[in-house]
């Protein structure tokens, strides 16, 4: 859903709202705006200017220069999972790292769902919104499963590894196979982007970096075709 100039924005912050995005015209002056970027900076919320032409495509109305994205679902933080994973004997997490293709996020999470995932956990910027596509391609499973959202993937990272949660990282570019990797214990699997693939920042904190095996001449799979086997391997193991 979205919502529509610079007062009811505000209002919507003021609310408590679940915003995924802000979107504020570019070179757009006035005390008003001026407030309205302070409460979006103060409350950390994914914003972007943008030319008058993409907001005036996203809604008719008379938008003022301002259009915020409003998320169907409640973001959980990193104290509001804690329980959910001490409640888990065995807790599965799922990390993606700026994967911004909603068609992938919403077949990751549909897998995810299905697969059992404890949580999943995204970054506030660079990730992709949720929005009808991404609930579409989730088959629903979106409503179904917690989901996470941090300032900085690392923080996650850092607070699951206090947790006694293993971090296991896919990268093609590691020496070590997913198939030799010892999922049957508490462990956050973090994929990347198609295109960027995992943050090499991240990459240093993990405490393991594998692969899936590749004979074929395309080095990669899709993410969200990645992320599953990563997923039911974890599972095979377990049962």
């Amino acid at each position: 859903m979205e919502i529509f100039g610079i007062r009811a924005v505000m209002e919507a912050i003021n609310s408590s709202k679940d915003i995924d995005k802000v979107f504020i015209q570019i070179g757009l002056k006035g005390g008003l705006i001026g407030t309205l970027e302070s409460l979006i900076r103060k409350n950390k919320i994914n914003f972007s200017y943008v030319p008058k032409q993409k907001l005036d495509r996203l809604s008719k109305k008379n938008h003022q220069g301002v259009i915020a994205r409003i998320s169907p679902i409640k973001f959980l933080d990193l104290n509001q999972i804690d329980r959910i994973i001490t409640e888990n004997k065995l807790p599965l997490l799922l990390i993606l790292d700026q994967i911004n293709d909603v068609r992938n996020f919403g077949a990751i999470i549909r897998t995810a769902e299905v697969a059992g995932v404890t949580a999943v956990v995204i970054q506030n910027s660079s990730s992709a919104p949720v929005n009808s596509d991404t609930i579409k391609t989730s088959a629903g499973a979106i409503f179904n499963i917690p989901v996470c959202k941090v300032n900085h993937i690392k923080d996650a990272i850092y607070h699951f590894k206090s947790l006694g949660i293993s971090i296991v990282s896919a990268s093609e570019k590691s020496d070590k196979n997913l198939y030799d990797t010892n999922l049957k214990k508490p462990v956050a699997i973090v994929m990347g982007s198609e295109n960027k693939g995992i943050n090499k920042s991240v990459l240093k904190i993990s405490d393991e970096i594998v692969k899936l095996p590749i004979y074929g001449k395309i080095e990669s799979l899709n993410v969200s075709v990645a992320c599953g086997i990563f997923l039911y391997e974890a599972i095979r193991q377990r049962i």
